[in-house]
Protein backbone atom coordinates (compact mmCIF):
# COMPACT_ATOMS: atom_id res chain seq x y z
CA UNK A 1 0.00 0.00 0.00
CA UNK A 2 0.75 3.49 -0.09
CA UNK A 3 2.41 5.69 -2.21
CA UNK A 4 5.35 4.42 -4.75
CA UNK A 5 8.97 5.47 -3.32
CA UNK A 6 9.35 7.49 -6.65
CA UNK A 7 6.61 9.73 -5.17
CA UNK A 8 9.13 10.68 -2.46
CA UNK A 9 11.09 12.54 -4.71
CA UNK A 10 11.24 15.94 -6.20
CA UNK A 11 12.11 16.41 -9.53
CA UNK A 12 14.73 18.99 -10.96
CA UNK A 13 13.69 20.72 -14.00
CA UNK A 14 15.07 18.45 -16.58
CA UNK A 15 12.88 15.67 -14.61
CA UNK A 16 15.52 13.47 -13.46
CA UNK A 17 15.94 12.57 -9.44
CA UNK A 18 18.31 14.55 -7.77
CA UNK A 19 20.42 13.15 -4.99
CA UNK A 20 19.18 16.39 -3.10
CA UNK A 21 15.54 15.30 -3.10
CA UNK A 22 16.03 12.19 -1.42
CA UNK A 23 14.69 12.13 2.32
CA UNK A 24 17.02 12.41 4.69
CA UNK A 25 17.44 8.86 5.83
CA UNK A 26 18.47 7.82 2.14
CA UNK A 27 20.78 10.15 2.02
CA UNK A 28 22.10 9.28 5.30
CA UNK A 29 22.54 5.39 3.52
CA UNK A 30 24.11 6.59 0.67
CA UNK A 31 26.93 8.76 2.62
CA UNK A 32 27.95 5.77 4.45
CA UNK A 33 31.64 4.37 3.65
CA UNK A 34 34.30 2.72 4.31
CA UNK A 35 35.41 4.87 6.90
CA UNK A 36 32.41 5.98 9.03
CA UNK A 37 28.92 6.35 8.79
CA UNK A 38 28.61 9.96 8.28
CA UNK A 39 31.54 12.86 6.87
CA UNK A 40 32.11 15.45 9.70
CA UNK A 41 30.27 18.28 8.70
CA UNK A 42 27.18 16.26 6.60
CA UNK A 43 24.54 18.57 6.83
CA UNK A 44 22.06 15.52 6.71
CA UNK A 45 22.59 14.50 10.00
CA UNK A 46 20.91 17.70 11.74
CA UNK A 47 18.23 16.82 9.16
CA UNK A 48 17.60 13.63 10.12
CA UNK A 49 17.75 14.50 13.93
CA UNK A 50 14.94 16.72 13.31
CA UNK A 51 13.09 14.09 10.77
CA UNK A 52 13.38 11.77 14.42
CA UNK A 53 11.80 14.06 16.12
CA UNK A 54 9.07 15.79 14.18
CA UNK A 55 7.96 12.97 11.28
CA UNK A 56 4.53 11.49 11.51
CA UNK A 57 4.53 7.96 12.36
CA UNK A 58 2.39 5.85 10.13
CA UNK A 59 3.31 2.45 11.33
CA UNK A 60 4.17 0.73 14.77
CA UNK A 61 5.45 -3.26 15.37
CA UNK A 62 7.69 -4.44 18.05
CA UNK A 63 11.61 -5.81 17.19
CA UNK A 64 11.95 -9.26 17.58
CA UNK A 65 15.09 -11.23 19.76
CA UNK A 66 16.70 -8.73 22.56
CA UNK A 67 16.11 -9.12 26.19
CA UNK A 68 13.61 -5.74 26.56
CA UNK A 69 10.88 -4.05 24.50
CA UNK A 70 12.23 -2.26 21.34
CA UNK A 71 9.41 -0.70 18.66
CA UNK A 72 10.29 -0.39 14.70
CA UNK A 73 8.47 3.13 14.11
CA UNK A 74 7.73 3.92 9.89
CA UNK A 75 7.20 7.82 9.12
CA UNK A 76 5.71 9.50 6.58
CA UNK A 77 8.93 9.55 4.18
CA UNK A 78 9.17 5.83 5.00
CA UNK A 79 11.77 6.07 6.79
CA UNK A 80 12.37 3.75 10.05
CA UNK A 81 13.52 4.32 13.56
CA UNK A 82 14.27 1.96 16.70
CA UNK A 83 12.26 3.06 19.35
CA UNK A 84 13.53 2.61 23.22
CA UNK A 85 11.32 3.93 25.65
CA UNK A 86 12.03 5.68 29.11
CA UNK A 87 12.31 2.89 31.73
CA UNK A 88 14.03 5.19 34.58
CA UNK A 89 14.62 8.20 35.62
CA UNK A 90 17.62 10.65 35.26
CA UNK A 91 18.60 10.55 38.69
CA UNK A 92 18.08 6.72 39.16
CA UNK A 93 21.42 4.66 39.33
CA UNK A 94 21.64 0.94 38.62
CA UNK A 95 21.26 -0.76 41.45
CA UNK A 96 24.83 -2.11 42.93
CA UNK A 97 23.76 -5.46 43.53
CA UNK A 98 22.75 -5.62 39.51
CA UNK A 99 24.73 -7.61 37.15
CA UNK A 100 25.46 -5.31 33.98
CA UNK A 101 23.34 -8.31 32.07
CA UNK A 102 20.17 -7.39 34.03
CA UNK A 103 20.45 -3.57 33.28
CA UNK A 104 17.80 -1.65 32.61
CA UNK A 105 18.39 -0.38 28.99
CA UNK A 106 17.85 3.71 29.40
CA UNK A 107 16.99 5.80 26.11
CA UNK A 108 18.56 8.94 27.39
CA UNK A 109 22.31 6.56 27.23
CA UNK A 110 21.39 5.66 23.65
CA UNK A 111 21.29 9.67 22.82
CA UNK A 112 24.09 10.57 24.95
CA UNK A 113 26.04 7.94 23.14
CA UNK A 114 25.08 9.51 19.61
CA UNK A 115 26.47 12.87 20.95
CA UNK A 116 29.81 11.05 22.48
CA UNK A 117 30.72 9.61 19.88
CA UNK A 118 30.90 12.28 17.34
CA UNK A 119 32.41 14.47 20.16
CA UNK A 120 35.35 11.84 19.67
CA UNK A 121 35.45 12.38 15.98
CA UNK A 122 34.76 8.20 15.18
CA UNK A 123 31.10 8.96 13.50
CA UNK A 124 30.04 5.44 14.15
CA UNK A 125 27.00 5.33 15.75
CA UNK A 126 23.78 5.99 13.87
CA UNK A 127 21.84 9.40 14.53
CA UNK A 128 19.61 9.24 17.54
CA UNK A 129 17.63 11.83 18.97
CA UNK A 130 15.06 11.93 22.01
CA UNK A 131 11.10 12.21 21.24
CA UNK A 132 7.95 12.87 23.13
CA UNK A 133 5.18 9.78 21.58
CA UNK A 134 1.99 9.95 22.25
CA UNK A 135 0.87 6.91 23.15
CA UNK A 136 -2.43 6.29 22.20
CA UNK A 137 -2.12 8.55 18.64
CA UNK A 138 1.14 7.67 18.10
CA UNK A 139 1.34 4.17 18.85
CA UNK A 140 -1.77 2.07 19.92
CA UNK A 141 -3.41 3.45 17.15
CA UNK A 142 -0.94 2.88 14.18
CA UNK A 143 0.33 -0.34 15.56
CA UNK A 144 -0.57 -3.58 13.06
CA UNK A 145 1.12 -5.69 15.96
CA UNK A 146 -1.74 -7.35 17.15
CA UNK A 147 1.00 -8.72 20.02
CA UNK A 148 1.64 -5.26 21.07
CA UNK A 149 -1.79 -3.91 20.75
CA UNK A 150 -2.86 -6.63 23.21
CA UNK A 151 -0.68 -5.58 26.23
CA UNK A 152 -2.30 -2.02 26.05
CA UNK A 153 -4.53 -0.76 29.31
CA UNK A 154 -5.45 2.35 31.57
CA UNK A 155 -3.83 1.33 34.83
CA UNK A 156 -5.44 2.82 38.12
CA UNK A 157 -4.39 6.13 38.13
CA UNK A 158 -6.17 6.49 34.76
CA UNK A 159 -2.66 6.43 32.75
CA UNK A 160 -2.69 4.60 29.20
CA UNK A 161 0.04 1.77 29.72
CA UNK A 162 1.64 -1.06 27.90
CA UNK A 163 4.25 -4.05 27.94
CA UNK A 164 5.00 -5.80 24.78
CA UNK A 165 6.30 -8.57 24.43
CA UNK A 166 9.81 -9.19 24.90
CA UNK A 167 12.49 -11.49 27.33
CA UNK A 168 12.86 -9.38 30.41
CA UNK A 169 11.06 -6.55 31.86
CA UNK A 170 7.68 -7.18 29.54
CA UNK A 171 5.03 -7.69 32.09
CA UNK A 172 2.37 -5.69 34.35
CA UNK A 173 4.74 -5.14 36.59
CA UNK A 174 7.25 -3.77 34.15
CA UNK A 175 4.50 -1.75 32.40
CA UNK A 176 5.73 1.65 30.57
CA UNK A 177 2.88 3.72 31.57
CA UNK A 178 2.41 7.66 29.79
CA UNK A 179 1.33 11.09 32.07
CA UNK A 180 -1.54 10.12 31.08
CA UNK A 181 -0.49 9.47 27.35
CA UNK A 182 3.07 10.55 26.65
CA UNK A 183 5.73 8.36 26.87
CA UNK A 184 9.83 10.13 26.54
CA UNK A 185 12.07 7.55 24.45
CA UNK A 186 14.81 7.62 22.17
CA UNK A 187 14.83 6.88 18.21
CA UNK A 188 17.69 6.06 16.76
CA UNK A 189 17.73 5.70 12.86
CA UNK A 190 17.75 2.21 10.66
CA UNK A 191 21.03 1.47 9.22
CA UNK A 192 20.12 0.46 5.54
CA UNK A 193 18.26 -2.94 4.67
CA UNK A 194 20.53 -5.84 5.60
CA UNK A 195 19.35 -7.13 1.65
CA UNK A 196 21.25 -3.83 0.94
CA UNK A 197 23.93 -3.90 2.85
CA UNK A 198 24.98 -7.07 4.60
CA UNK A 199 26.03 -6.72 8.24
CA UNK A 200 28.61 -9.38 9.86
CA UNK A 201 29.23 -9.85 13.50
CA UNK A 202 31.88 -10.53 15.67
CA UNK A 203 32.18 -12.04 19.07
CA UNK A 204 34.01 -9.29 21.05
CA UNK A 205 37.51 -11.17 22.36
CA UNK A 206 36.63 -8.77 25.36
CA UNK A 207 33.28 -9.79 26.10
CA UNK A 208 32.60 -10.67 29.69
CA UNK A 209 31.84 -14.00 30.59
CA UNK A 210 27.79 -13.27 31.44
CA UNK A 211 27.76 -15.90 33.94
CA UNK A 212 27.31 -14.94 38.02
CA UNK A 213 30.81 -16.50 39.04
CA UNK A 214 32.79 -17.49 36.20
CA UNK A 215 35.58 -15.23 34.81
CA UNK A 216 36.44 -14.52 31.25
CA UNK A 217 39.97 -15.20 30.04
CA UNK A 218 40.95 -11.81 29.40
CA UNK A 219 40.38 -11.26 33.23
CA UNK A 220 42.73 -14.54 34.20
CA UNK A 221 45.29 -14.04 31.65
CA UNK A 222 47.28 -10.20 32.02
CA UNK A 223 49.00 -11.70 28.28
CA UNK A 224 45.89 -12.11 26.54
CA UNK A 225 45.98 -9.10 23.88
CA UNK A 226 49.38 -11.49 22.71
CA UNK A 227 47.08 -14.35 21.81
CA UNK A 228 44.03 -11.56 19.94
CA UNK A 229 46.94 -9.97 18.11
CA UNK A 230 48.07 -13.20 16.78
CA UNK A 231 44.60 -13.90 15.60
CA UNK A 232 42.50 -12.92 12.33
CA UNK A 233 41.31 -10.07 11.78
CA UNK A 234 43.62 -8.18 14.64
CA UNK A 235 46.73 -10.10 13.47
CA UNK A 236 46.84 -7.02 10.80
CA UNK A 237 44.96 -3.44 9.44
CA UNK A 238 42.57 -1.17 11.67
CA UNK A 239 40.98 -4.10 13.89
CA UNK A 240 42.67 -3.90 16.84
CA UNK A 241 42.74 -0.33 17.08
CA UNK A 242 38.91 0.49 16.26
CA UNK A 243 38.35 -2.23 19.49
CA UNK A 244 40.91 0.24 21.48
CA UNK A 245 38.87 2.98 20.21
CA UNK A 246 35.55 1.04 21.43
CA UNK A 247 37.27 0.23 24.61
CA UNK A 248 37.37 4.23 25.49
CA UNK A 249 34.02 5.08 24.18
CA UNK A 250 32.69 2.37 26.34
CA UNK A 251 34.96 3.39 29.47
CA UNK A 252 33.73 7.26 29.28
CA UNK A 253 30.61 5.54 29.05
CA UNK A 254 30.56 2.69 31.67
CA UNK A 255 29.12 0.79 29.63
CA UNK A 256 30.42 -3.25 30.14
CA UNK A 257 27.78 -5.02 27.96
CA UNK A 258 29.75 -4.61 24.73
CA UNK A 259 29.35 -8.90 24.00
CA UNK A 260 29.20 -8.69 19.90
CA UNK A 261 29.87 -5.57 17.27
CA UNK A 262 29.39 -5.29 13.65
CA UNK A 263 30.92 -4.52 10.44
CA UNK A 264 29.73 -3.82 7.00
CA UNK A 265 30.31 -7.35 5.11
CA UNK A 266 30.87 -5.24 1.75
CA UNK A 267 33.86 -3.41 3.23
CA UNK A 268 35.47 -6.66 4.57
CA UNK A 269 38.26 -6.52 7.68
CA UNK A 270 39.29 -2.91 6.55
CA UNK A 271 36.65 -1.06 7.97
CA UNK A 272 34.91 0.62 11.13
CA UNK A 273 33.07 -0.95 13.88
CA UNK A 274 29.56 0.16 14.14
CA UNK A 275 29.05 1.68 17.55
CA UNK A 276 25.07 -0.06 17.80
CA UNK A 277 23.63 -1.00 20.73
CA UNK A 278 24.46 1.84 23.86
CA UNK A 279 21.41 1.71 25.97
CA UNK A 280 23.19 0.55 29.07
CA UNK A 281 25.71 3.35 29.37
CA UNK A 282 25.61 6.56 31.71
CA UNK A 283 24.34 3.91 34.61
CA UNK A 284 26.43 4.94 37.36
CA UNK A 285 28.23 8.17 37.62
CA UNK A 286 29.37 7.14 40.89
CA UNK A 287 31.19 4.40 39.91
CA UNK A 288 34.23 4.20 37.04
CA UNK A 289 34.47 0.40 35.87
CA UNK A 290 38.01 -0.03 35.24
CA UNK A 291 37.60 -3.56 33.86
CA UNK A 292 35.99 -1.81 30.74
CA UNK A 293 39.41 -0.63 30.22
CA UNK A 294 41.59 -3.82 30.33
CA UNK A 295 41.72 -4.35 26.01
CA UNK A 296 43.70 -0.58 26.18
CA UNK A 297 46.03 -1.46 29.62
CA UNK A 298 46.90 -5.33 27.89
CA UNK A 299 47.43 -4.25 24.64
CA UNK A 300 48.82 -0.75 24.55
CA UNK A 301 47.90 0.88 21.14
CA UNK A 302 45.95 3.95 20.13
CA UNK A 303 45.74 5.76 16.93
CA UNK A 304 47.12 8.39 16.95
CA UNK A 305 44.28 10.66 15.85
CA UNK A 306 42.08 9.22 18.97
CA UNK A 307 45.12 10.18 21.09
CA UNK A 308 45.27 13.84 20.22
CA UNK A 309 40.89 13.81 20.62
CA UNK A 310 41.23 12.76 24.38
CA UNK A 311 44.55 15.38 24.74
CA UNK A 312 42.24 18.27 23.44
CA UNK A 313 39.28 16.94 25.48
CA UNK A 314 41.62 16.93 28.28
CA UNK A 315 42.59 20.80 27.62
CA UNK A 316 40.49 23.22 30.10
CA UNK A 317 38.92 25.23 26.99
CA UNK A 318 37.53 22.19 25.23
CA UNK A 319 36.88 20.07 27.98
CA UNK A 320 34.73 16.68 27.27
CA UNK A 321 31.70 17.56 30.18
CA UNK A 322 30.90 21.24 27.99
CA UNK A 323 30.99 20.17 24.47
CA UNK A 324 28.85 17.29 25.93
CA UNK A 325 26.30 19.21 27.40
CA UNK A 326 26.49 21.88 24.77
CA UNK A 327 25.63 19.14 22.21
CA UNK A 328 22.88 17.39 24.53
CA UNK A 329 21.10 20.94 24.45
CA UNK A 330 19.92 20.43 21.07
CA UNK A 331 17.98 17.39 21.67
CA UNK A 332 14.28 17.80 22.53
CA UNK A 333 14.13 15.85 25.83
CA UNK A 334 17.27 17.90 27.58
CA UNK A 335 18.35 17.81 30.01
CA UNK A 336 19.65 14.35 28.63
CA UNK A 337 22.43 13.76 31.61
CA UNK A 338 22.00 15.47 35.20
CA UNK A 339 25.93 17.16 36.30
CA UNK A 340 27.36 14.16 37.93
CA UNK A 341 27.33 12.38 34.48
CA UNK A 342 29.11 14.64 32.70
CA UNK A 343 31.53 15.25 35.32
CA UNK A 344 31.97 11.54 34.98
CA UNK A 345 33.21 11.90 31.62
CA UNK A 346 36.08 14.01 32.46
CA UNK A 347 36.92 11.85 35.28
CA UNK A 348 37.42 8.87 33.05
CA UNK A 349 38.82 10.66 30.29
CA UNK A 350 41.64 11.61 32.62
CA UNK A 351 41.99 7.80 33.86
CA UNK A 352 41.97 6.46 30.34
CA UNK A 353 44.71 8.96 29.51
CA UNK A 354 46.68 7.60 32.43
CA UNK A 355 46.32 4.45 30.89
CA UNK A 356 48.13 5.15 27.94
CA UNK A 357 51.04 7.41 29.89
CA UNK A 358 51.59 4.03 31.91
CA UNK A 359 51.85 2.32 28.43
CA UNK A 360 53.99 5.20 26.38
CA UNK A 361 56.09 5.42 29.56
CA UNK A 362 56.78 1.23 29.34
CA UNK A 363 56.81 0.50 25.55
CA UNK A 364 57.70 4.30 23.92
CA UNK A 365 56.02 6.90 22.19
CA UNK A 366 56.20 4.71 18.62
CA UNK A 367 54.89 1.54 20.07
CA UNK A 368 52.11 2.37 21.62
CA UNK A 369 50.97 5.98 19.25
CA UNK A 370 49.96 4.31 15.77
CA UNK A 371 50.15 6.70 13.27
CA UNK A 372 47.33 7.00 11.76
CA UNK A 373 45.99 9.27 8.50
CA UNK A 374 42.94 10.97 7.53
CA UNK A 375 41.66 8.19 4.85
CA UNK A 376 38.89 10.41 3.04
CA UNK A 377 39.37 12.51 -0.28
CA UNK A 378 38.92 16.21 0.75
CA UNK A 379 35.61 16.15 -0.98
CA UNK A 380 32.37 14.72 0.19
CA UNK A 381 32.03 12.47 -2.71
CA UNK A 382 34.08 9.31 -2.06
CA UNK A 383 35.90 7.36 -4.37
CA UNK A 384 34.34 4.06 -6.02
CA UNK A 385 35.47 1.44 -3.38
CA UNK A 386 34.59 3.76 -0.61
CA UNK A 387 30.86 3.99 -0.89
CA UNK A 388 28.28 1.49 0.56
CA UNK A 389 26.12 1.72 -2.52
CA UNK A 390 28.92 1.88 -5.10
CA UNK A 391 29.37 -1.08 -7.68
Amino acid sequence: GGTPLKSLFRYSPTGEVTAESYPNWLRFHIGINRYELYSRHNPVVEALLKDLQSQRITSVAMKSGGTQLKLIMTFQNYGQALFKPMKQTREQETPPDFFYFSDFERHNAEIAAFHLDRILDFRRVPPVAGRLVNMTREIRDVTRDKKLWRTFFISPANNICFYGECSYYCSTEHALCGKPDQIEGSLAAFLPDLALAKRKTWRNPWRRSYHKRKKAEWEVDPDYCDEVKQTPPYDRGTRLLDIMDMTIFDFLMGNMDRHHYETFEKFGNETFIIHLDNGRGFGKHSHDEMSILVPLSQCCRVRRSTYLRLQLLAKEEYQLSSLMEESLLRDRLVPILIKPHLQALDRRLRLALNVLAECIEKEGYTAVVEHDFDPQPATSTYICGCCLFCM
